[in-house]
């Protein structure tokens, strides 16, 4: 463990902060006392705290709801190259995306000749994006939250030292600072060119594909429905599980044709959260249970009980299958043991109601336990596990091959 805990800033150690950035610190780089004491209060101050005395700091200010600027990172020379500063920057980060529902700019000004504060923040998810013309040269550093591509073949170096070059290569929009290397002895920044895609046209035609697949998934669901309904000795339990799977895949087709209409051209900002909504509903509301119910039809149409058990086998062991595989939309999200349960549950759920149909036992506890089930993990996935993407795991740029 290191030797320190990151923990917020209280007002009381307000004049311990003051003496650390003194100590570590270029007299321009220090905040105003006055900011200082209002990133406190906010809880926008993070120190590291060594033996009770503080060996780092972190402070940011928000000058709007959406954006977020860090404003000082100190840590004390005997605690350097320890990862006291990565480690208060990344939870600084951690703090600064919970504080509103949509995830704030967050931004840095460095200038050129800081190039422990230029290495840092490239190591941990920042780029510059442009120079600014301050007192200096100072460049603009903000975090990257969603993962963007740049073009191998559209990257060249500059040395810090050729400002002039550094303003020509950063005044395109599309190109940023992505590295800081060592060039002829000296440093250099890397500078790239991002490639520039249309959100709307993208998000538009991954509703799109929602729409199609949940538009398949419901005229399987709407055709077993119609046996269900027609065969006087289908279960009357297996038949409500159906209506509630017509039920969910419709509600996931109005929130797919939402999510492509207003929400790909209007607020695009909440389009990953909304089409959290359509895989959730459409996968555990309406493609398992379709799946599951596959035995239980067969069972009623063949009347053969051998052949219905080595189907419902095959069938659990291919949702088991899936179920570890990258694309389930489980895998997207974090794991527990109760998650670990009800998925063994879920993948047994095949053999276990087709040996109860086959045996003409009763099968209500089976459904009641399986539509339990699979409303714990919409109920999970919704609510208590965020975005179905973790980006804060994830480089925020990429390399396109």
């Amino acid at each position: 463990m290191p030797p320190w805990t990151v923990q917020a800033a209280r007002p009381a150690e307000l004049t311990a902060l003051h003496s650390l950035l003194t100590d570590t610190c270029e007299p321009q780089d220090i905040p105003a006392t006055a900011l200082l004491a209002q990133a406190v209060d906010r809880g926008l101050a993070l120190v590291a705290v060594s033996d009770g005395v503080p060996v780092g700091c972190v402070a940011a200010e928000m000058p709007s709801p959406g954006h977020a600027r860090l404003t000082v990172v100190a840590v004390r020379q005997e605690a350097r190259r320890q990862g006291a500063a990565a480690q208060l920057l990344a939870e600084m980060l951690r703090v600064l995306l919970r504080k509103s529902d949509e995830p704030p700019l967050i931004s840095v000004i460095a200038r050129t000749e800081q190039l422990t504060l230029t290495r840092l923040l490239l190591a941990s998810g920042f780029i510059g994006t442009r120079v600014l013309r301050l007192p200096g040269l100072h460049v603009h550093y903000q975090y990257k939250s969603r993962v963007e591509y740049i073009d191998p073949e559209a990257r060249h170096l500059v040395p810090v030292s050729a400002r002039e070059q550094l303003v020509e290569s950063l005044s395109p929009s599309d190109h940023a600072v992505t590295a800081l290397v060592t060039l002829g002895g000296e440093p250099a920044f890397e500078i790239a060119r991002f490639e520039k895609d249309d959100p709307a046209a993208l998000q538009s035609g991954e509703a799109a594909a929602g729409i199609a697949f949940s538009g398949s998934i419901l005229a399987a669901v709407t055709f077993l429905l119609g046996f269900a309904f027609s065969s006087t000795r289908f279960p009357d339990d297996v038949r409500l599980l159906l209506i509630g799977a017509t039920f969910a895949t419709v509600l996931s087709l109005i929130i797919y044709a939402s999510a492509s209409g207003e929400l790909a051209r209007l607020r695009s900002n909440s389009f990953g959260r909304i089409m959290k909504w359509g895989n959730v509903l459409s996968e555990y509301g309406g493609v398992l249970p379709f799946l599951i119910s596959l035995p239980v039809t067969y069972a009623q149409a063949s009347g053969d009980p051998w052949t219905t058990m080595v189907l419902a086998v095959v069938l659990s062991l291919a949702i088991g299958w899936y179920e570890r595989s990258e694309f389930s939309i489980a895998h997207r999200f974090r794991r527990s043991r109760t998650e670990l349960a009800l998925k063994l549950f879920t993948a047994a759920s095949p053999t276990i109601g087709a040996a109860l149909v086959a045996a003409d036992a009763t099968s209500w506890p089976w459904t009641i336990a399986l539509i339990t089930a699979l409303t714990a993990r919409t109920w999970l996935y919704l609510f208590r596990r965020g975005a179905e993407a973790d980006v804060a795991e994830r480089r925020q740029w990429r390399i396109r091959a």
